[in-house]
């Protein structure tokens, strides 16, 4: 057997406590497997003092991640630190510089600096390896950059973060308030404290701006993505789904169009019947629309140690075995800076929700702004309004669903607007896309 892999490891929180204990017990199946034993040589985190139940004793420590980045004491660098700068940013491109390979979960890292970062190891001709950045436990980034290197992939879509789909989820089984589902998951772990980052949408970008260079071939840009969060989503959008036959999940969408690559990350309406509405909880779930394959489905946890350990683990056995591959699939410089397709230009099915005031010609009024702008409904449904006024209305808004068939963004908003300025709509419209399979 040939000599012994080294790994550093920088972060010991639950990702990494969990990746010591699993490299521990696969050892033998993981030197059997790779060719190599794999030991934890080194490590780095804040605190030392800290119980993590999983034996350092023979690991060097180090207080400064970049130092470990840069000691002859390892051979491979994996970074569990977390953020796109600082110390976590530093010490990747010190080992990448020092020619050291580089095993990452830092979908924010890649997300902001990774074209830099595959630069820097393709000038060192050493591995960038990061199947931990997305979907927790799916292998995820190998199957869009080797398993279906023989396809040619026009959409990739899924639910990539399981706070979100915990929140919608319990909506809708228990018909709980945003709120008191929020403070569960908070309660349980599954939020953080300051919430943002999860519901507003950007943990769900970052994923998708890496799976989109996978599928499509192109330089990560983050920015291109239009962002919504689930934080608008009601009680009554997901009553309606059901009775739609369709339900609410927070998709990440990136699809190649006529005119450009279209990244989006909203709360979407998705049709019962499909294998992404199945999924619930804390569950992750991406499905890749391909000409070869048609439609692959991938379903598993998305966060947690030991997942997100399980994927770790993969990417420092390929390294253990000397597999090195384009981190984005292709060269960088054979990456394309692909055209940014507007949200605007958009085109699908869309749900509206309207608080209408309840008033003689306020149904007409918006069936007129759709029709000014040819938007075709398919269905519309009023909920019974409260008891009526001498003048035949209940003076309480009534709420109103229009579903429509296939229209772009720019034609829905403008007609509400239009009907907002009329006066009949008496709060801002909630506006939901359809994915239909």
């Amino acid at each position: 057997m040939s000599t012994s892999l080294r790994v550093g490891i920088a972060g010991l929180g639950t990702v990494g406590a969990s990746v010591i204990r699993l490299l521990d017990r696969q050892a033998a199946a993981l030197a059997a497997r790779t060719g190599r034993s794999i030991k934890v040589a080194a490590v780095s985190a804040r605190d030392r003092s800290r119980e993590r139940g999983v034996d350092l004793g023979s690991a060097v420590w180090f207080d400064d991640p970049v130092a470990l980045a840069a000691s002859d004491e390892i051979d491979l660098f994996v970074e569990l630190v977390g953020g796109d700068e600082g110390p976590a940013r530093a010490a990747v491109e010190t080992a990448l510089a020092s020619g050291k390979p580089v095993v990452t979960a830092n979908k924010a890292l890649l997300a902001k600096h990774g074209m830099a970062l595959a630069r820097l190891a393709e000038s060192q001709r050493v591995a960038l390896a990061f199947e931990a950045s997305v979907a927790g436990g799916i292998p995820i980034v190998k199957t869009l950059r080797e398993g279906l290197a023989g396809n040619e992939i026009s959409r990739v879509y899924g639910i990539l973060n399981g706070t979100c789909n915990y929140i919608l989820s319990r909506m809708e089984r228990e018909s709980l308030s945003f709120e008191a589902c929020l403070a569960e998951a908070q309660r349980l772990g599954y939020a953080e404290a300051d919430p943002t980052f999860d519901i507003g949408g950007f943990d769900t970008a970052h994923k998708l701006s890496i799976l989109t260079s996978l599928a499509f071939g192109t330089a990560v840009d983050a920015e291109a993505i239009h962002i919504e969060g689930i934080n608008t989503i009601t009680l009554d959008d997901l009553r309606s789904a059901d009775e739609l036959g369709y339900r609410i999940k927070l998709l990440g969408v990136a699809q190649r169009t006529a005119d450009g690559i279209e990244q989006r990350v909203h709360p979407t309406m998705v049709p019962k019947s499909s294998a992404i509405a199945q999924v619930m909880g804390v569950t992750n779930a991406v499905t890749i629309d391909a000409d070869a394959v048609k439609e692959l489905t991938l379903v598993g946890p998305g966060a947690g140690g030991e997942a997100t350990a399980s994927a770790v683990v993969a990417d420092i056995a390929d390294v253990a075995r000397g597999i090195r591959s384009a981190p984005f699939g292709l060269p960088t410089a054979a990456l394309e800076v692909a055209p940014r397709r507007a949200m605007q230009r958009h085109e699908g099915g869309y749900y509206i929700r309207l608080s209408v005031h309840d008033r003689p010609g306020a149904a007409a009024n918006i069936a007129m702004r759709m029709a000014e702008r040819q938007i075709s409904l398919e269905s519309i449904m009023q909920k019974s309004p409260g008891r009526a006024r001498s003048d035949g209305s209940s003076g309480a808004p009534v709420q109103v669903v229009l579903l429509t068939y296939a229209t772009s963004e720019a034609k829905v908003r403008e007609a509400l607007e239009a009907a907002v300025g009329d006066g009949y709509i008496a709060e801002k419209p909630q506006v939901i896309r359809i994915e239909r399979e």
